[in-house]
């Protein structure tokens, strides 16, 4: 069995993995149709150069540098380079507005900023110039800055084209960064803010590696450790994907595939052929409609197969067994060569997963591993194990060195190196969360089981409390109803309420199948259509029949729009926004109770 060695900061850890891989492929991106590597030298020499560029550009230790790209290798190649120089990195979503911008310049006081795109640097220029602390910007792509004003500008490839003894800068680099402790800070990273205005969290070089050798310990010892595979797919500002989609690439010495985007991430799983991928539950959800619909699609035999695999127990009884063998050999197959063939796990975490989600594809043969964690924690507390036994409803036991217990009230409680060291010059959020001893209090309530595996009940702020004092966890509700065919998304309400009421968004496939069968137009009068309302309300009545009564649904609403980070509705890593989608249809909620005499 492999362990990760005890790696003082995420740079050395980086320097010491180029070192042994040299000229092998680490890097991938797709041009001009085709897979483009660039080795773990190149991306070293790179670093080095960047690093060294910063410096003379007056950038000094614990400076920050934000960032905003997409995926892509500049990413990784800046995020390294601005801890090998001895600043933080600030990472900020690609859908910031200039607003959401201006308040991560202003909070963490950066000095320096990284941009990929000239669309993405219009949004950004103007915040930067409101803010009035950034003095460096430096564009990835080719751009045109008419008039710079109080900032400079400067192209990301002058600054890190390696010189000719590329291979001695690279040495320094290494040997300076050998200098940075895990303690040291290595990244602000902003929470998306479903509560309010983001958040800077302190995470130290320590509370990454912490996530990386526990996520790597579960890899060596639950699935061996080979030449791992990542498509990178979540947004990298994300803690999560941040921490486990390249990090532990790094740390276990794998290669990074960036895919292309969500219109082709089904293409770039077959051809990438992972063995590893980070994911949220909302793609779970979006895989399963399709794989379900283009099985059906095939005919009876496969709709039965389908229907047959769904139902198979875990541990098939002996007379099942013939089944089960030809449901491997079908179906199973298939979909596994949909993800490429040599898929160890998908790790499902940054929300909640649908149990019957989990269980449609691990009926199919997908290894679908749940997680829990928080940015506040590295971001991974805990992640179900196959060898420790992988229940759909909970999210396994704690990674290896973390502490946790559970508050009276049930809220869970969590120590060890991963804990985050507060919030950035917000010491007031720190205090509320942060106890003196480093226990951090997460906000979800949950429980272990006798196993010592975590459960998730809910987020403690999220719980209802209607008016005769009963608690009501409405994701789980949420969950239930986003897996009816009619609807898409879902939140519901009835906070010191006599019952639960409902705002759904129609899945757009059956809204349009919908009207085209009753000869209506899909437009948004169909919204007050009696006849569409009713369809709705069956589908959300089919989900009535399995909750308890405090828990049903009794009266819906359907959105004038999907929930999008567009309309700020969702947050980048695809969680509702509950306090912006209450703003927007708080009154028509409301109304739903008045119609019915409360």
């Amino acid at each position: 069995m492999r362990q990760l060695e005890h790696f003082p900061n995420l740079v050395t850890m980086f320097f010491v993995r180029a070192a042994e891989k040299g000229e092998a492929p680490f890097l991938w991106r797709k041009q001009e149709g085709r897979w483009v590597a660039i080795s773990w030298r190149e991306v070293a020499a790179r670093v080095a150069a960047l690093a060294a560029s910063l410096r003379r550009r007056g950038l000094e230790p614990g400076d920050r540098v934000l960032l905003v790209a997409e995926n892509r290798p500049e990413w990784c190649i800046a995020d390294l380079a601005i801890m090998a120089a001895g600043c933080v990195t600030v990472p900020a979503y690609t859908s910031n507005t200039a607003r959401d911008h201006e308040h991560i310049l202003e909070n963490s006081g950066a000095r320096a900023a990284i941009v990929s795109t000239a669309k993405l640097a219009t949004t950004l220029i103007s915040a930067i110039l409101r803010a009035g602390q950034c003095r460096l910007v430096i564009g990835i792509d080719a751009m045109r800055i008419g008039q710079a004003g109080s900032f400079a500008f400067a192209t990301f490839d002058a600054l890190a084209t390696p010189a000719a003894d590329g291979d001695d800068d690279v040495a320094a680099c290494a040997e300076a960064a050998r200098s940075v402790d895990r303690d040291s800070l290595a990244c602000l990273i902003y929470t998306s803010g479903t509560g309010g205005a983001p958040r800077g969290v302190r995470q130290h070089h320590g509370a990454i590696l912490h996530n990386v050798a526990g996520c790597a310990r579960i890899i060596s010892e639950d699935f061996g450790w080979g030449e791992e595979i990542f498509l990178s797919f979540l947004p990298l500002s994300h803690a999560y994907e941040h921490s486990g989609g390249q990090h532990l690439p790094i740390g276990l010495g794998g290669q990074i595939y960036y895919a292309e985007g969500l219109e082709k991430l089904a293409a770039n799983i077959e051809e990438v052929r992972p063995t590893i991928m980070v994911v949220v539950p909302r793609l779970f959800e979006v895989l399963r409609t399709r794989i379900a619909k283009a099985i059906v699609k095939q005919g009876a035999l496969p709709a039965w197969l389908l229907e047959q695999a769904n139902t198979m127990p875990e541990r098939p009884r002996l007379w099942q067994r013939p089944m089960d063998l030809l449901l491997s050999a079908t179906i199973r197959k298939k979909v596994r060569g949909r993800f490429g063939g040599r898929l160890k796990a998908m790790v499902s975490g940054g929300a909640p997963l649908n149990p019957q989600v989990g269980r449609f594809f691990a009926s199919l043969g997908v290894m679908i591993l749940q997680g829990y964690g928080q940015t506040e924690a590295g971001p991974v507390i805990s992640c179900n194990r196959p060898k420790g036994g992988i229940t759909l409803d909970g999210v396994g036991p704690p990674l290896h060195g973390v502490a946790l217990r559970i508050a009276e009230d049930g809220e869970i409680e969590v120590q060890g190196e991963l804990v985050m060291h507060g919030y950035w010059r917000n010491p007031e959020e720190t205090a509320r969360v942060l106890s003196a001893d480093g226990w951090l209090s997460t906000g979800d309530i949950g429980h272990l089981d006798g196993a010592g595996r975590l459960v998730i009940t809910d987020r403690k702020k999220d719980i209802i409390v209607n008016d005769k004092g009963d608690n009501v966890a409405p994701q789980r509700i949420e969950g239930m109803l986003t897996l009816q065919p009619e609807i898409l998304q879902a939140m519901v309400a009835g906070d010191r309420r006599p019952y639960l009421v409902g705002l759904v968004v129609p899945d757009p496939e059956w809204r349009g199948a919908w009207a085209a069968a009753q000869g209506l137009a899909d437009d948004a009068a169909l919204a007050d259509d009696p006849a569409f309302g009713r369809a709705i309300q069956a589908a959300v009545d089919r989900v009535n029949a399995d909750l308890s009564n405090i828990e049903k649904v009794r009266r819906v609403l359907v959105a004038d729009a999907p929930f999008a980070i567009e309309n700020e509705q969702l947050t980048p890593s695809l969680k509702i926004r509950r306090h912006v989608i209450r703003a927007a249809y708080g009154v028509r909620l409301d109304a739903l109770y008045k119609a019915a005499g409360y």
